[in-house]
């Protein structure tokens, strides 16, 4: 998801933002990549990253409310929409969506018993998934949650039954070639046209599920244009309803969202009586409105000046930790001077990826090293830098001065001049307004292609959805929100038409790599086609990876139950365990 969800951009994403990615993942985002950790509260999640601060039940109050910070308006209900694929609206529709797995804080893939009592593959030829599910789950107005809203969510994301959805990610639905109820609808087979390496992200927490019942009032579900009519609603309507522990309480737009206790929840009961998410899209805010109770937790990208007031406040625990999130930089290929490979490949050159992180999170963690694959992170299966031998990142101003020379351009004064003899135009770089990393990100890139004769405008935007999703940028900075699916997250994020290609990179090479690596069920096979379709996309100079983004969670020590999950699930994951101590 964007950061965005992923994949949920970061930010998809984006949530993934952004952002949906599975990787088995050998390290634990929770582990020993760890940064700094302040206080008691989260004193063994490097160790434990599955149950620090954790109180059982009978060590909690009934009831009380707790207040979240996050950093993006929802302007978009759809999660598994290319524009609402970002990580804050994947993390406040956690309490409401089903879904068939999510991920822990370790990054590993868990099987989601509230919804699904088991998912076991019973044919390898042609891959047949059989789902059980969970027979006490109904949706908030009593309706049984059942293979219905399976085939719903699978046409919607297909790609081939509703083009005009414009999904976040289509990799795995257009490889089944049916999805079949039985058993009263809570036995769902689906069935592959051809193998998908990822299967268990279908309909996962990086997508989650939406009421086919409900879309049927908002469309005719058996024509295109009907699945396209019910799809937008989702995304433009606050929800109502709710097929999770949590419902919608109140949402004011811009401020805040209030959610409560759903009452037709069959699992265990949430502790809370409220959890609300106040939306600080000024990230400088958090500490004050941390120190003055104003919130009690927060989850915010991490900045220099932020998380040293954070450590400060008395009473609060903080965590650093590594995880499935990647912070990168991207052109848009659609601008004409950019779709010059020799360009691109100069300016990624010139960014000096080390620098970039001394400048920024290295000043608060130095457990930060430049990444060099756009797939996988140091301490999964599969990671290989494929990145380091191009030069790019290598901040090498004449390397990349010859590359320009040696396709023809010319400097002249401090404009750059292209083959053709017209001055290379004016690029604008976006990023999330209020993120001063990013900002200052903008401006280290601003400053490397100076100095080869570019000028950079920098344009911050307050939608990361809505500008990536339109391509209403030249250069933007975000991160993806990474599932622990790798295979799932490539073909979200990089084929041609994909609708979170959002810079419209194309290469058939790179297509047909990806879907080699997510048709394969040798995890080895796939992984090194996955790798090798990453050396040509590096040489292609379409995204700069620039590192593993650090999380950073803070919490006052009488939240228990909320720790850290550098993934697409983020804190939210188990917030029906979430509680305030007694005493």
């Amino acid at each position: 998801m964007l950061g965005k969800t992923k994949s949920r951009a970061a930010g998809i994403g984006a949530l993934a933002a952004t952002a949906a990615l599975v990787l088995a993942a050998c390290g634990g985002g929770g582990g020993g990549n760890s940064g700094v950790q302040t206080g008691q509260a989260f004193a063994q999640c490097d160790s434990s990253p599955n149950t620090c601060n954790s109180a059982a039940a009978d060590q909690l109050q009934d009831g009380g409310d707790v207040t979240m910070a996050i950093e993006k308006n929802i302007a978009n209900w759809n999660v598994t929409s290319a524009e609402g694929n970002v990580f804050e609206t994947g993390m406040v529709t956690k309490g409401l969506l089903p879904y068939t797995y999510y991920t822990s804080p370790d990054l590993k893939p868990v099987l989601n018993p509230d919804f699904v009592t088991s998912a076991d593959i019973t044919s390898t030829n042609p891959q047949t998934v059989v789902y059980k599910l969970n027979p006490k789950a109904v949706w908030s107005d009593g309706t049984p949650f059942n293979a219905d809203d399976f085939i719903y969510n699978w046409k919607v994301q297909n790609g081939k039954d509703c083009p005009d959805c414009a999904p976040a990610n289509t990799s795995g639905y257009e490889q089944i070639s049916s999805v079949v109820g039985s058993d009263n609808g809570k036995t769902v087979t689906v069935t592959f046209a051809k193998p998908y390496t990822d299967w268990k992200n279908l309909w996962s927490s990086s997508g989650a599920i939406y009421p086919a019942h409900l879309a049927a009032q908002h469309g005719d579900l058996n024509s295109p244009a009907g699945l396209a009519e019910s799809y937008k609603w989702f995304g433009e309507t606050v929800p109502t309803w709710s097929g999770g522990p949590w419902k919608v309480d109140n949402f004011q737009n811009n401020v805040s969202l209030t959610m409560v206790p759903n009452p037709s929840w069959w699992g265990a009961k949430p502790h809370l009586s409220r959890v609300i998410f106040r939306i600080i899209t000024d990230a400088s805010q958090e500490p004050t409105a941390l120190q003055n109770h104003e919130v009690q937790v927060i989850y915010p990208q991490p900045q220099v000046d932020l998380v040293n007031q954070v450590r400060n406040i008395p009473g609060v625990s903080s965590y650093i930790g590594l995880g499935l999130t990647w912070e990168h930089i991207d052109f848009n290929l659609k601008n004409p001077a950019l779709a010059n490979k020799a360009l691109r490949q100069a300016l990624f050159t010139a960014v000096d990826v080390q620098a970039t992180i001394n400048k920024t999170v290295g000043q608060f963690t130095n457990k930060v090293k430049p990444l060099g694959s756009h797939n996988f992170v140091p301490g999964q299966e599969g990671y290989k830098d494929v990145v380091s031998a191009t030069g790019q990142g290598s901040g090498d101003i004449n390397k990349a001065k010859q590359i320009l020379t040696g396709a023809g351009y010319k400097l002249q004064g401090n404009q750059l001049i292209d083959p053709s003899g017209a001055p290379v135009p004016t690029l604008r770089m976006r990023y999330t307004v209020g993120n001063q990393i990013r900002q200052n990100e903008c401006e280290l890139f601003q400053q490397a292609a100076s100095q080869l004769g570019v000028k950079v405008d920098i344009v911050p935007t307050d939608s990361l959805g809505k500008t990536t999703s339109s391509g209403d940028f030249d250069v933007i900075v975000f991160a993806w929100v990474a599932s622990p699916f790798p295979f799932n997250n490539a073909a979200q994020n990089w084929p041609s038409g994909s609708a979170s290609n959002y810079g419209k990179y194309s290469n058939p090479q790179v297509d047909s790599l990806i879907a080699q690596s997510n048709t394969e069920t040798d995890q080895a096979k796939a992984t090194d086609a996955l790798n090798q379709a990453d050396q040509l996309m590096s040489e292609d100079a379409y995204v700069l990876p620039l590192y593993q983004k650090p999380t950073f969670i803070a919490s006052y020590d009488n939240v228990a139950n909320v720790r850290n999950n550098s993934t697409l699930d983020g804190p939210v994951y188990n917030m029906q365990e979430w509680g305030i101590r007694k005493g």
